[in-house]
């Protein structure tokens, strides 16, 4: 694997949207990694906060290049240039391009991953890191599951470590939009469920792992916060409530929060995200109303919060590393990933 003169993997990200301007501080964060460049197609304020930042930006399209320019953007080169200067890039461009452009990847030889927009099949490969980090160690590609999907493989697989997941049923109900983007569209004064049950989260679930017994049901609702998830879980056998929660909380990626310290709804958990000094008031993880947790007998219910702009994020890093080998140990992969997030400190 080719590498930066200090030894740092070199990443390159195609796209500077709501997801790759995230990948990309949170890549910058990361004592083993660089950021080689940036590449998008825009000239608006994105692309000068991006240069503001120090990133080299390119265009992500050839007939791109002059408009950039034009725009008065120092553009160093087009995105086969920064392909060349690269050790693994990370597509978050808008759902179907990154099956596209992973062709164009696969020419040059460069290893990708792309985002959970894709289908399975462009990477032949789904991941979340607490579930199946080894099998993503080495591959030329893989795909980071979506938000919602990553939430339930995070919190099902915390289940599952604990011999207590037999099956799963659950409702996600789903932001409108981004929240930048919401003066441009969404719903109002409604509600849209998608059209068929299970809803696409399930099954791609099953695509990190197979065994999942997983129903979902999703609702698109009018608010651009975050999504809400609520499950009914059965267990493989009569449990208490303790030994659900003390499942959930062997994940640092499941956060705890409590309806009786105030945080009774998503705005309020977001402005904790602020008041504690998270970039973009970024919610890495899963956050677990730990007071409404109910058990009966062999059934379990719960309810969580996903910050569908943030969750990604510690995922894609550890991609990073397990696809360009640098690191093979899932656990130390994460922890240095969430050392440099602030993961795993308490919430409140």
């Amino acid at each position: 694997m080719m590498t930066a003169p200090n030894g740092k993997i070199r990443v390159a990200i195609n796209g500077y949207g709501v997801i790759g301007k995230r990948v990309a501080d949170g890549v910058a964060s990361q004592d083993d990694m660089v950021i080689a460049g940036i590449a998008d197609i825009e000239t608006d304020w994105r692309m000068r906060a991006a240069l503001r930042k120090g990133f080299r930006l390119f265009a992500s399209m050839p007939d791109r290049l002059a408009m950039m320019r034009a725009a008065e953007l120092k553009v160093a080169g087009t995105l086969d240039d920064l392909i060349g200067e690269c050790d693994v890039i990370v597509d978050c461009t808008p759902k179907t391009i990154g099956a596209k452009n992973a062709e164009r990847y696969r020419d040059r030889g460069v290893k990708f991953i792309v985002q959970g927009g894709e289908k399975h099949e462009v990477a032949g490969h789904s991941f979340v890191a607490e579930a199946n980090y080894a099998g993503a160690v080495g591959r030329d590609s893989t795909r980071v599951v979506s938000c919602n999907t990553t939430s339930i493989v995070r919190t099902l697989s915390a289940l599952k470590r604990h011999g207590l997941l037999r099956r799963a049923r659950g409702t996600v109900m789903r932001r409108a939009t981004d929240p930048w983007e919401s003066h441009k569209g969404g719903i109002m004064n409604t509600l849209v469920p998608e059209g068929e049950i299970p809803s696409h989260q399930g099954p791609d679930a099953q695509t990190v792992d197979a065994a999942l017994d997983v129903v979902t049901i999703a609702v698109k609702v009018p608010e651009t916060v975050a999504h809400l998830h609520t499950w009914a879980v059965q267990l493989t056998r009569n449990a208490s409530r303790e030994e659900v929660i003390e499942a959930f909380r062997t994940s640092s990626r499941i956060a705890p929060i409590r309806l009786g310290n105030g945080l009774t709804a998503l705005n309020t958990v977001k402005e904790l995200m602020a008041d504690i000094g998270r970039p973009r008031d970024n919610l890495y993880e899963v956050a677990l109303w730990e007071d409404l947790v109910t058990v009966r007998g062999d059934e379990a219910f719960y309810a969580y919060m996903v910050d569908n702009q943030a969750i990604v994020i510690p995922e894609t890093i550890d991609a990073i590393r397990a696809i360009t080998g640098r690191e093979s140990d899932g656990g130390a992969s994460i922890a240095k990933t969430n050392a440099a997030l602030g993961i795993g400190d308490p919430l409140v």
